[in-house]
Formats: structure tokens, sequence, C-alpha cells
């Protein structure tokens, strides 16, 4: 990924704050996006190319941090296959969550959604055995309303060319899938290197990427303010030092979904939810302290934004996807 990043800067001659608010005054913006779009598009096809060599995988497994784009790349990764002659079905990790009355508990007495136990991984395992002996089963639906696991009627049979693709948190650790040969699975792990430096000595760093997205995303589609995101924040980075980045290096294939106009773009949403955090917050520093990293990034105009395709990994975070999430 530190190779390929190397190589996208090299083909973007904005790959600093001082050059990207040049392109972005002189009206290239659009620009940047067609070309991040279309390094983008280029690397999925050779991940489907990758898959597409190895006739034997049936089950494709997408990890990640939270906000890195496993959602979105999970679709457009299935898009690619097919062009490789392939039929991908996607289907959620998280409607194999246990009932919550059978989650475990954290130290703390609360529930522990991030801890792998939190998953039914017996049956997990039982159903992808059976699906992929070609019998047919009943996927899952978790309610989240209730907290239970619901069964409505979705059958799954799959056929030669089928090939599942799950994506979650705890995709690339192998307990998940541990009755599944080895051979069966590609691995994918989706992150965030930045491509944006400050200045020649400092790099935005990834964790701040991911936290801007995440905090537009709260905003946009959970009804979470700025304040909440940030606050909820070393509690997310801790679930994923513990089970998300031991297995990173178990994966097949990496993708680095970081976009060269992202920060411009990011400042319009983010901005302003982070200006109205109070100084009598907790989050009152780390607010400022990420407004002291965009506040020299010129931002795109909504004009601009508009013309970021639909199935851009940022529209999951922004809005107007083409994709059902």
């Amino acid at each position: 990924m530190i190779k390929e990043m190397s190589m996208w800067r090299s083909i973007f001659r904005e790959n600093n704050v001082s050059s990207l608010n040049g392109a972005i005054a002189s009206g290239k913006a659009r620009y940047l996006v067609n070309l991040s779009e279309t390094l983008h598009d280029h690397r999925y096809a050779e991940i489907a190319n990758q898959i597409a060599a190895r006739p034997g995988v049936k089950l494709v497994l997408i990890a990640g941090p939270s906000s890195s784009g496993k959602t979105t790349s999970s679709k457009r990764l299935a898009l690619h296959m097919r062009v490789n002659g392939l039929n991908p079905i996607v289907i959620s990790l998280d409607d194999y969550f246990r009932n919550r009355v059978d989650t475990p508990l954290d130290e703390n007495g609360e529930y522990d959604f991030e801890c792998l136990e939190a998953l039914d991984v017996p049956f997990l395992n039982q159903q992808l055995e059976q699906l992929f002996a070609g019998e047919r089963v009943e996927i899952p639906k978790y309610d989240f309303a209730s907290g239970s696991r619901k069964f409505i009627g979705q059958f799954l049979q799959l056929t030669d060319n089928d090939v599942l693709i799950m994506e979650g948190i705890h995709g690339l650790n192998p307990k998940l899938t541990a009755q599944i040969p080895d051979d069966d699975k590609f691995k994918l792990y989706v992150s965030v290197l930045t491509p944006i430096s400050i200045d020649e000595k400092t790099r935005m760093s990834s964790r701040d990427y991911r936290l801007l997205r995440r905090m537009v995303r709260d905003n946009q589609f959970r009804g979470m303010s700025a304040e909440d995101t940030i606050l909820r924040w070393p509690s997310v980075r801790a679930g994923e030092e513990k089970y998300i980045h031991p297995f990173k290096r178990m994966a097949d294939a990496e993708f680095n979904s970081g976009l060269f106009y992202e920060i411009p773009m990011l400042k319009c949403y983010a901005e302003p939810l982070l200006q109205v955090i109070p100084s009598a917050s907790p989050a009152f520093d780390e607010a400022q302290r990420l407004l002291g990293l965009i506040r020299s990034v010129i931002a795109m105009t909504p004009i601009d934004v508009r013309h970021i395709p639909p199935t851009s990994i940022i529209r999951e975070f922004i809005g107007g996807s083409s994709f059902h999430y």
C-alpha cells in the first residue's frame, strides 16, 4: 500500500495542502475527483482479477477499521467480479449477531458488541459449510431494534459461479471461519493511507481522515453530533487495536480508500459540525485540533461535490450513493 501510495503521489502534483489549494482555487476540483475515482476503479479491477485467478475461492472476506469504506468496497468489488464472469452475493456478518441477551459483557458489565463472541460463529460456519455443499439454507436477519435474530424467508443456494462476500471487523480473524479451508477464502483489508501532507514534513493522519468521515456519516444518517462521535472515538480505536490490526497481515490484498480530493470535500461538512462544540465539552480540545488541521484547506464548492460519482466510497459518508446500505 505504501508503494502504491508513492506511485499515486507521483501521478498527482496536488499532494500537499498548498498545491491542493491551488488546484481547487483554479477550478481543477472535478479533475481531482475523476482521477481519484479512476485510481480506485483500477485497483478494484486488479483485486477482482486476483479473485478470478483463483477458481477455488468461494468466500471473500473484507475487514478494516471504522469508516475505511468496507461496505462500499464490498459492493464495488462485486461489480468488478461480475465483469470477470463471477456471480458475487453479498451477505452481512451483522445478521449473525447473537441475541442481545446472549451477548458477552465487557469489564464494565456492558454488552460487548465488538468482540468476536458477539457473533454466533458456530452457526455462521454451519451455514457456510451447508452452502458450499450445495444445500439451500435460510439466511438470518438481525433486528437491531429488538436485539434478536429472525428468519424472514430469505433462502440462499449457491451455484457454480456464485461467490459469497462478507464484510465486518472480524473478517480476517481465522477463528471467524475456522471450518472453511483457507484455499476457499480470499481476504481483503481496507484502510485509509492519507495521500495529502500538511507540509513537507507532516502528513495528515489516517485516523483523522476516518474520524472526519465517521463524524459526517454519524450526523447525516445516525442522528449523532460531532461531539458524540469524538467522545466515542477512543473506544472505537481500542476495539480496532484489539480486533482488527492484529490480523491485517493475513490479507491476500489491501485496498487504500483514501482520496486526493477528500479533505477539501469533507471540510464542507465537518467544519460546521466542529464549530458548534461548546468550550465546556470534553470533546472541545479535539474539535479545535481537527479544525486546526482543516483550517488552511480551501473547501470544494457544492457544485464540485455534486460531481462526485454515486458509486464513490465517500458517498457512504456524505450521502447520494447509488448503492443501498
